[in-house]
C-alpha cells in the first residue's frame, strides 16, 4: 500500500485515524477522526499546538477550559449542509460530548498562543465554487488564509461531484518561495456518496521522485508531503473532502504544473 494513503481503523476503537507530524515524517500538520456514540466525550489539549474541531456529522456539546460554548454542528454527514467548528488555541482544554453519534475532525498546526477559542458557526462558513465544466467542485472555508482566527491552520471542504476533478489542474505548494508558492504540508479526508464509491489521486513531483496514484475510499486520509495532488471522483459518486494545511508561513499559494496549466489561462 502507498505510504501516503492511511486506511480508517473501524474496529475496537473510536480512533478512525491518527496523522501526527512524527507518523507522516512532516513538521506541521496534525490530523484525527473520532466517532463518538451518543453520550461519550473526547478531550484534547494542544501543547504548543492550535486545534480546530470540524463536527463532520452529529451534534456535541463544547466546553474548553470548562467555559461552556454550546452545542456544535447538527448534520447527518457531510454532504449535509455547512459545517461548524471550533478554534482552540495551545494549552486549551477542548472537551467536546456527543448528544447523538458523531463523527469528529481534529485538525492541529504549531501556534504560541496569540489568539482566543472561537466557535465558527455555519454562517460564518464562506463558500465559493471554483472551475467549469467538468472541474467545478464547490468549497467551504472554515478556516482560510483570509481568516484572523488563526495562528497557522488553514481548514477548508470541497465536494467534488461525481465525474469531476478537484485540486486541477495539478498544483502544488511545496517551495517557501513567496510571493510566488508557499511551502504547505496537506492531508486530504475523503467521504464519499454513495459511500461504496471510489475516487483517484495522484501526487507527484516535478522529478518524478514523488508519484504514486492512489484509489480513495470512502474514509481514507491521503497525505501530501510535498508535489502537485489532482483528485478525480468516479462518476455516480460524489466526494467531499475535508484538507487541513499547516507550513512556516499562514498563506496559500500555489503553483500549477506548467503541462496542464494552459486548462485555466485566458485564450490568447
Amino acid at each position: 500500500m502507498s505510504k501516503l494513503l492511511r486506511r480508517p481503523a473501524l474496529s475496537g476503537s473510536n480512533s478512525v485515524h491518527v496523522v501526527t507530524p512524527e507518523n507522516a515524517g512532516w513538521t506541521h500538520v496534525g490530523f484525527e477522526v473520532i466517532d463518538l456514540a451518543a453520550g461519550a466525550s473526547l478531550t484534547r489539549k494542544g501543547e504548543g499546538r492550535e486545534l480546530c474541531a470540524v463536527m463532520v456529522s452529529g451534534t456535541a456539546r463544547a466546553m474548553v477550559d470548562g467555559a461552556d460554548f454550546g452545542e456544535m454542528g447538527g448534520r447527518s454527514g457531510p454532504f449535509d449542509g455547512d459545517p461548524s467548528a471550533l478554534y482552540v488555541p495551545p494549552g486549551k482544554a477542548l472537551q467536546l460530548t456527543a448528544i447523538g453519534p458523531c463523527e469528529i475532525a481534529i485538525c492541529s498546526a504549531p501556534a504560541e498562543g496569540r489568539l482566543p477559542p472561537r466557535l465558527i458557526p455555519p454562517g460564518e462558513i464562506g463558500q465559493e465554487t471554483r472551475g467549469k465544466g467538468s472541474n467545478t467542485r464547490h468549497v467551504r472555508n472554515i478556516l482560510p488564509d483570509t481568516s484572523p482566527h488563526a495562528e497557522n491552520l488553514l481548514v477548508v471542504e470541497v465536494i467534488t461531484p461525481g465525474g469531476n476533478w478537484s485540486s486541477y489542474p495539478p498544483h502544488k505548494h511545496d517551495r517557501d518561495a513567496l510571493p510566488e508558492e508557499s511551502l504547505l504540508e496537506e492531508t486530504y479526508y475523503h467521504r464519499l456518496s454513495p459511500a461504496q464509491g471510489y475516487a483517484v489521486q495522484r501526487v507527484y513531483t516535478d522529478d518524478r521522485s514523488l508519484d504514486e496514484t492512489v484509489l480513495v475510499q470512502d474514509r481514507d486520509v491521503v497525505l501530501v508531503p510535498e508535489g502537485y495532488h489532482p483528485v478525480g471522483a468516479a462518476h455516480g459518486y460524489d466526494l467531499w473532502y475535508l484538507n487541513v494545511m499547516a507550513g512556516p508561513k499562514r498563506i496559500w499559494r500555489f503553483h500549477n504544473d506548467p503541462a496542464h496549466a494552459w486548462i485555466v489561462q485566458p485564450p490568447k
